[in-house]
C-alpha cells in the first residue's frame, strides 16, 4: 500500500461502523480467508458477500436465503440491501431480493479500464460469425480463467458460460496457456485449491467433478501446460463435460516480454467438431485472428484523455440522512470507489480515488485496503488496478438479462402510478408488425385484452408508429419524431386510446416503444399528453438508463 500519514490512517466520526470485529449477533467477515487487515471496512466485506450469494444462486434470492447463506444476523442482511436497493443494485420482489442490471457499472468500470473487450471482441464475433461456432475471450483470475467476453451461437445445444463465470483452469483450454506463466506461488495456490475442492463445487459455473482428483489428474495438467508452451496453442477435449470441445490461443500484449493478455478460444461440440478438426480445420483460422487482435493491441492509441469523474459518492450523505440506520453509508460509499476506474482509467493512484470519489483519503484508503484483500484489485507502486475478481459481483447473471426483463419492474413501477395498463413492443422481422414483449394490467372491469407475444399492425398502434418513425423517411410519421411520441385515438378500436414514447439503445436507435392503452372515456386526447406522457418518458428514462449500462459489454435481445 501506498505510505500514508497518521492523520490519513485515523477513522472520521461518521466512519466508526467501518471497523473492527463484527457486530454482536452477527458471522464472521464471510469470504474473507482469514487475517482480515485492521483497516477493513466491516460493512464493505458484508454487502460484497451479500453481492457474491445473489450472483451463485443466480442473481435471486429470498431474505431468509441471504441470511443462511451468508450467516448474518437478519437485521444486517435487511440493512446490506436496504443499501443496494438505494443504489440500484437490487430491487426486492416480494420477499425475494433480485439483481438490478444497475450492478453491472462495476463489471464496467473493469471491462473498460481493461481495453480489451473494446478491441478484441469485433475479431472473436467475426470469426464465430465465420465459423458458425462459439467464441470466448478470457483472462486469468489466479489459479482459474475468467470470461470478458463470448459470441455465442444459439443451438439447441449451445454454449451456457456468461461473461464473468470463473472456471478451474486445468478443465479448460485456456488454462494451461495461462498455466505457462505461473510462479512457484501460483502452482502451490492450485495444488491448495484442488486439495481444499477436490470435486470443484466452488466453480458453479461447471459441473462439479464426478470423482476426486488424484496424482495422475495433476500431472496431466503439467504435461497439458508443458505442451501448451510448445504448441502455443491448446485443447480441452471434454474436460468440463462429455462433448463439449474447445482450442485455445494466447493474444499476447505488444512488447518484448509478449506476455498473455487474454486467451481466444473457439468452442464446439463433438457432434459438430472432433478435437482432431479442431486442430486441423479451425486451429488455422484461430490463429489468423488472434494476430489481428494483436495488431489491434499494437497499433490502436491509447484513448484521449477524458475529464476525470469527481465527488461520485457525493449522494451517499443526503441517502444516510434520509433513510438513517436503514442505510450503510461506509457500504455506499465504498461500492463507488470501484466506478473510478474506467477507460482511460486502469490505474488510479489513492489520491486520484480519493478525488474521483469525493471521500478522504482515509476513507478511500480503508476501502482499497479492503478491496486488495477480497482479490477485487492490486496494487502495483503508487497506483491500484481492478481485478478480473470483480466481476464475480453479479455480472454473469445479469450478462444474459433481456430488455423485456430490465422493462418488466419499470412497468409495474408505471402501472401503480398511474393505474393503467402498460406495454413495451417491438417490430416484427417484417417490419409491417408489431410484437407484445413485456406488458403490466390493472385491475378494471374493461380493460385491454393483450397478451405478451401479440401481434399487432404498426401503422394502427401508437407503439407501431414511434418504432417506425425512427425507420421510415414518411411524412405522416414526422410529427411522432419531431414530438417524441405518439398518440393514436380510437383508431385501431373504436373506444381505444393509446400514447407511446420510444426507447432507445446507446447509439440512439429506436429499439422497443413503451406506451399506455385507456378506455377513451377515462381520460382526453389532451389529459393523456399532460398526465401520462410524462410518467411515461420518465419510465422511458429509467428503462434506458439500466439498458445501457446492461448493454456496455453485453448484447441484450429484446425477449
Amino acid at each position: 500500500m501506498p505510505e500514508t500519514t497518521p492523520e490519513e490512517s485515523a477513522p472520521t466520526a461518521d466512519e466508526a461502523d467501518e471497523k473492527g470485529p463484527p457486530a454482536e449477533g452477527t458471522a464472521p467477515l464471510i469470504g474473507t480467508g482469514g487475517n482480515v487487515p485492521a483497516e477493513a471496512v466491516a460493512p464493505l466485506i458484508r454487502g460484497i458477500a451479500v453481492l457474491r450469494e445473489l450472483t451463485e444462486a443466480n442473481g435471486t434470492l429470498s431474505l431468509s436465503g441471504l441470511e443462511r447463506a451468508t450467516g448474518l444476523a437478519r437485521s444486517t442482511v435487511d440493512r446490506i440491501t436496504a443499501t443496494l436497493a438505494r443504489m440500484g443494485y437490487v430491487r426486492f420482489d416480494g420477499r425475494d431480493v433480485r439483481l438490478s442490471p444497475r450492478l453491472m457499472e462495476l463489471g464496467n468500470a473493469y471491462l473498460s479500464a481493461l481495453r480489451l473487450p473494446a478491441l478484441l471482441s469485433p475479431h472473436a464475433d467475426a470469426l464465430a460469425d465465420e465459423l458458425d461456432e462459439s467464441v470466448s475471450l478470457a483472462v486469468a483470475d489466479q489459479d482459474g480463467i475468467r470470461f470478458i467476453h463470448q459470441a455465442t451461437r444459439r443451438r439447441a445445444m449451445s454454449l451456457s458460460f456468461r461473461i464473468g463465470d470463473l472456471l478451474p483452469a486445468e478443465r479448460t483450454a485456456p488454462g494451461p496457456l495461462f498455466a505457462t506463466e505461473w510462479t512457484t506461488v501460483d502452482w502451490q495456490r492450485w495444488r491448495d485449491r484442488r486439495a481444499a475442492d477436490p470435486r470443484d463445487l466452488s466453480f458453479t459455473a461447471v459441473p462439479p467433478r464426478t470423482h476426486r482428483p488424484d496424482a495422475r489428474d495433476g500431472d496431466a495438467f503439467v504435461r497439458r501446460t508443458e505442451e501448451a508452451s510448445a504448441n502455443g496453442w491448446s485443447l480441452d477435449d471434454q474436460l468440463i463435460e462429455p462433448g463439449l470441445v474447445a482450442i485455445s490461443v494466447p493474444v499476447r500484449t505488444p512488447g518484448g516480454d509478449g506476455r498473455i493478455a487474454s486467451v481466444a478460444s473457439v468452442v464446439s461440440h463433438t457432434s459438430r467438431h472432433t478435437a482432431h478438426d479442431l486442430r486441423t480445420t479451425l486451429l488455422p483460422r484461430l490463429r489468423s485472428t488472434v494476430e489481428a487482435m494483436e495488431r489491434e493491441l499494437r497499433d490502436t492509441p491509447p484513448p484521449e484523455p477524458a475529464p476525470p469523474p469527481a465527488d461520485l459518492a457525493l449522494w451517499t450523505g443526503a441517502s444516510k440522512q434520509q433513510l438513517g440506520r436503514e442505510f450503510i453509508e461506509s457500504l455506499a460509499r465504498g461500492l463507488t470507489v470501484l466506478t473510478a476506474f474506467g477507460e482511460g482509467r486502469e490505474e488510479l493512484t489513492l489520491t486520484e480515488v480519493a478525488r474521483a470519489t469525493g471521500l478522504a483519503r482515509a476513507t478511500a484508503r480503508r476501502a482499497l485496503i479492503t478491496y486488495e484483500h477480497l482479490g477485487l484489485v492490486a496494487p502495483a507502486g503508487r497506483t491500484f488496478t481492478p481485478t478480473p475478481r470483480v466481476l464475480s459481483l453479479g455480472f454473469p447473471p445479469l450478462s444474459r438479462t433481456t430488455l423485456s426483463e430490465i422493462a418488466q419492474p419499470h412497468l409495474a413501477d408505471l402501472t401503480s402510478r398511474i393505474h393503467e395498463s402498460t406495454s413495451l413492443a417491438v417490430l416484427s422481422d417484417s417490419g409491417e408488425e408489431i410484437q407484445f414483449t413485456a406488458r403490466v394490467t390493472t385491475a378494471r372491469v374493461m380493460s385491454v385484452n393483450i397478451t405478451v407475444g401479440t401481434r399487432l399492425p404498426a401503422h394502427a398502434t401508437a407503439l407501431g408508429r414511434v418504432l417506425l418513425a425512427d425507420t421510415r423517411d414518411d411524412g405522416a410519421l414526422a410529427s411522432v419524431r419531431s414530438q417524441g411520441y405518439a398518440l393514436v385515438d380510437e383508431e385501431l378500436e373504436e373506444g381505444l386510446r393509446s400514447i407511446a414514447v420510444p426507447i432507445r439503445d446507446r447509439s440512439g436507435r429506436v429499439v422497443a416503444a413503451l406506451n399506455t392503452a385507456l378506455h377513451a372515456s377515462r381520460r382526453t386526447p389532451r389529459e393523456c399528453v399532460t398526465d401520462l406522457l410524462p410518467e411515461l418518458t420518465a419510465t422511458a428514462t429509467r428503462i434506458q438508463t439500466d439498458f445501457h449500462t446492461a448493454a456496455r459489454f453485453t448484447h441484450v435481445p429484446p425477449s
